[in-house]
């Protein structure tokens, strides 16, 4: 539970650094950059320990990046529709569907 807490956070950071300055058009590309950095650097305090509290959890390489992907796209179809504004349509919905049964077989033994 402590490794999927911290990739909830990591992955807030870090969609907020890639995505959070779309609607700041006004602002030079190389400030965008540095903001985005400095955001960037608190997503990797909370990634690598996940990732270390998750190999100590029992998780391998394999699913620790499927639980990453999951989480990833989780916060970002969260953050599309509430800071974007953006519509959620089916055809996301079913890719997402998708994924997670992706992840299902993935921890399938």
């Amino acid at each position: 539970m402590r490794t999927i807490l911290l990739l909830l956070l990591s992955n807030s950071f870090m969609t907020y650094a890639w995505y959070g300055h779309l609607k700041q058009t006004d602002t030079a590309l190389w400030k965008i950059i540095l903001i985005s950095w400095g955001i960037a650097f608190f997503e990797y305090c909370f990634m690598v320990p996940a990732n270390r509290y998750g190999v100590q959890e029992g998780f391998n390489g394999f699913q620790l990046k499927t639980i990453q992907e999951v989480v990833s796209l989780t916060i970002f179809g969260l953050f599309a529709i509430f800071f974007l504004k953006e519509p959620l349509r089916w055809n996301y919905m079913l890719s997402f569907a998708l994924l997670i049964g992706a992840a299902y077989f993935m921890f399938k033994k």
